[in-house]
C-alpha cells in the first residue's frame, strides 16, 4: 500500500514526464519550421535557370556579328556625309547576275568602306591640270580626261581607285569621272580634284570651287578587266594590281597550297605579297558589292598589262 508520500512523488514524476514531451514536440516543431523557411522556393530558382542558355546565346551571337562585319559608316570626323539611309547603302550581290565559269557570288560582301552603293555625298569641287591622266592610283597615261583625284580620307588607302563617281553641281550640270588619283590634304573629306576638263563641264574655270554632291555609280563598259605585276616582281616578293574594273575592288587574293590568301593593299593601288606565295598563281578579285571573279593564266611578267575576258556586273 502507498503512503501519501509515495504518491504525491509519483504524481510529481508523471508531471515531469508530461512537461518534458510537451517541450519536446514544441522544440521540433520551431525547428521544422524554421528549416521550412529557410529552404529556397521552387518557383524563383527555375525562372533564371531557364533564361541562362538564352542570355549566353545572344552574347556569343553579339561577339560574332562584331567580329565578323565590318563597320561600313564614315568616320565622325569626316565631312563628307552620305545623304542616304544606312540601309540603302548595304553591298549585296545581284540576284539578277547569272555567274559565268569563272565568276562566283560570295555570300557576304566585303566591308564597302567609306564609299558606299546607294549613298550620296556632299563636298566641293576644285580643278587641277592632270596631264596625262596618271596619279597616285598607277594606272598609267589615259586619253581620258574625265578623271578626279579624291581627298585622302575618302581615298581610303586606294579603296577609291577606279571608282566612277557622278558629280552634280548646284546649277543642274552632272559629269561622270573615274578616280584615278589622290588629292592630299588640305582637301577635305567629300572634296574632289577634278580635271580641268571635268571642272570646265560644271562651271568656268576661273570659278575654282563650287558646292557638288556625288554618288558613286556602276556604268556601261564593253572593257574587260586587266592583270598588271608591279616592276621588280619575282617567285619570292610581287604586287598585283587590276585595271579596268566596272566597280570599285575590295580585295584580291591569290591561290596558294593552302587556298585563297588575300594580299593587303598599298595607298599606291597595288596587293603585295611579301613572301612570293601567290606570286604567278591564279587570282581572285572581289569587288564591293561581293562579287568575286577567279582569273587564272596570268603569267608572272613585271610591268605589263594583261587583259582578262571577265568583268563586274553592273549594279
Amino acid at each position: 500500500m502507498k503512503t501519501p508520500r509515495q504518491a504525491a512523488r509519483q504524481r510529481r514524476r508523471r508531471q515531469r514526464l508530461m512537461l518534458g514531451t510537451t517541450v519536446g514536440l514544441t522544440a521540433v516543431g520551431v525547428l521544422a519550421y524554421l528549416v521550412m523557411g529557410l529552404l529556397p522556393d521552387r518557383k524563383t530558382d527555375v525562372a533564371p535557370a531557364a533564361a541562362t542558355p538564352a542570355a549566353s546565346a545572344q552574347v556569343r551571337a553579339g561577339n560574332a556579328a562584331d567580329k565578323d562585319t565590318p563597320s561600313a559608316t564614315p568616320t565622325a570626323t569626316g565631312t563628307s556625309t552620305p545623304t542616304a539611309d544606312a540601309s540603302t547603302a548595304a553591298a549585296r550581290p545581284s540576284a539578277k547576275v547569272t555567274p559565268r565559269p569563272s565568276r562566283t557570288a560570295s555570300t557576304a560582301a566585303p566591308s564597302t568602306g567609306r564609299i558606299r552603293p546607294g549613298a550620296t555625298y556632299r563636298g566641293v569641287a576644285t580643278a587641277y591640270e592632270a596631264g596625262d591622266g596618271n596619279g597616285a592610283c598607277l594606272f598609267g597615261p589615259s586619253s581620258d580626261l574625265m578623271i578626279a583625284a579624291m581627298n585622302t580620307t575618302d581615298y581610303e588607302t586606294s579603296r577609291a581607285c577606279g571608282a566612277y563617281v557622278r558629280v552634280r553641281a548646284a546649277n543642274g550640270a552632272s559629269i561622270t569621272v573615274r578616280i584615278t588619283n589622290e588629292c592630299p590634304l588640305p582637301c577635305a573629306p567629300g572634296q574632289l580634284d577634278l580635271s580641268q576638263q571635268a571642272f570646265a563641264k560644271l562651271a568656268p574655270l576661273k570659278v575654282g570651287r563650287i558646292p557638288i554632291t556625288w554618288s558613286l555609280l556602276s556604268p556601261h563598259t564593253s572593257d574587260t578587266i586587266s592583270i598588271r605585276y608591279k616592276t621588280g616582281s619575282n617567285p619570292y616578293w610581287c604586287g598585283i594590281q587590276a585595271i579596268g574594273h566596272r566597280n570599285p575592288v575590295a580585295r584580291l587574293e591569290v591561290r596558294t597550297g593552302n587556298g585563297w590568301r588575300q594580299l593587303p593593299r598599298t595607298d599606291y593601288n597595288y596587293f603585295i605579297s611579301a613572301d612570293g606565295r601567290g606570286c604567278g598563281s591564279a587570282i581572285r578579285l572581289t569587288d564591293i558589292y561581293g562579287e568575286q571573279l577567279a582569273i587564272s593564266g596570268i603569267a608572272l611578267r613585271p610591268n605589263v598589262v594583261q587583259p582578262t575576258q571577265v568583268q563586274f556586273a553592273r549594279h
